[in-house]
Parts: structure tokens; sequence; C-alpha cells
């Protein structure tokens, strides 16, 4: 665990991501976890965030099976307003701009841009990816570009619910352009990317 010192001077952020499943009524979670087990939708998620900077809650850390502490293949950062706690893997960040600045220094830029020269800095990563939770979902929609929302065709109580998401956003596709994915699980889910 690091504890980052705020950076010295403002940098272009990368474009934002982010990326969440939602049941019926925007239910993303319950007690903490995500209510449901949808092996296609870690996946994707899988898919989607390897390689690059993942920014998520303190909850959100913690509700990550130990084995997946940190997301491997990615730079894990936690935001977390109390003292650096114990974020094995993953640095620490007090707020979100200083979690973002983080990440838009992220390492794992040089491996998808290396710079043009030995001397040059490496350029940020192609996109930061927010992985929840709901507040920090809320507070960063705003910033983001890019959606990636997996929709799950059921009913399923829960105690938190996905941000807002406004009129400016436009559905870009849809897996599948038509109807629902059928998992072994008999869970009905489809994967829908939104832009603005």
């Amino acid at each position: 665990m690091t504890d980052a010192p705020e950076p010295a001077a403002p940098r272009a952020l990368p474009p934002i991501g982010l990326i969440w499943a939602e049941a019926r009524g925007g239910v993303i979670g319950r007690d903490g976890v995500m209510p449901w087990h949808l092996p296609e939708d870690l996946a994707h998620f899988r898919d989607l965030t390897r390689g690059a900077p993942v920014v998520m809650g303190r909850r959100t850390w913690e509700s990550l099976p130990p084995r997946f502490r940190p997301l491997p293949g990615r730079r894990n950062i936690v935001v977390s307003r109390g003292a650096a706690a114990a974020f094995d893997g993953a640095e620490h960040a007090a707020s979100v701009p200083a979690a973002l600045a983080l990440a838009a220094a992220s390492p794992e830029s040089a491996a998808a841009a290396p710079p043009a020269s030995a001397t040059a800095a490496p350029e940020p990563p192609a996109r930061i990816w927010i992985i929840g939770g709901a507040e920090l979902y809320r507070q960063t929609i705003d910033l983001a570009d890019r959606l990636e929302v997996t929709r799950i065709d059921a009913d399923i109580d829960g105690d938190t619910r996905a941000p807002a998401i406004g009129p400016d956003w436009r559905l870009a596709a849809s897996d599948p352009a038509s109807g629902w994915h059928e998992a072994a699980s008999a869970l009905r889910y489809r994967f829908d990317t939104l832009t603005r």
C-alpha cells in the first residue's frame, strides 16, 4: 500500500469510463456485494479494464474476494477519506481528484503507448475506469465520456443503486443488438455502451 502525494501540477486527464452491472430498478448491490453471480459479466469487466487504471471506493475494495485484491493486470487506486489503510497491492488516494491524477500518470500507459523517445514522458493511459461504488459513480459521472452497463433482466432486491443517467447519454452499442443473452444461471443480460 502506498499513500499518494497530491500532484505538483494539474495534468490533462485521459478519457474516463464508468462500468457497472445493474438489475431492474438500477440495483447494483445489497449488503456490500453484488446480489447475483454472472460470470459472463465478470469476464466482460475483466476484458474492458485489463491494462487500465481502475479507481474504486474503500467498500468496493473490501467487497472484492481477497484472492482478487488487487485486481490483476490493472493499477488499483482506492479512494478513502480516512487515513491510509492497508490496501495491500493498491494505492490510496484521499480524494477523487487525487485518484484521477494518480490514474492519469499510470505506468500502464507505457505499455499502451510508449514514449516517442527515451526522454519523453509516457503517454497517459487510454482510459481510466471507475468501478464503484455508488458514491464514486455519482461523483464522477459528469467527468465520464463512456458508460459500460451490464443490464440484468431481473427484479433483485438491493440497497445500492446505479447513478442516474442523464439525457445527454446516448446508446452507442448493445450486445446483443436486440433481446438478451441467457447465462448458464438462467439470468438474462445484455451489455450496453453509452457515450456522449
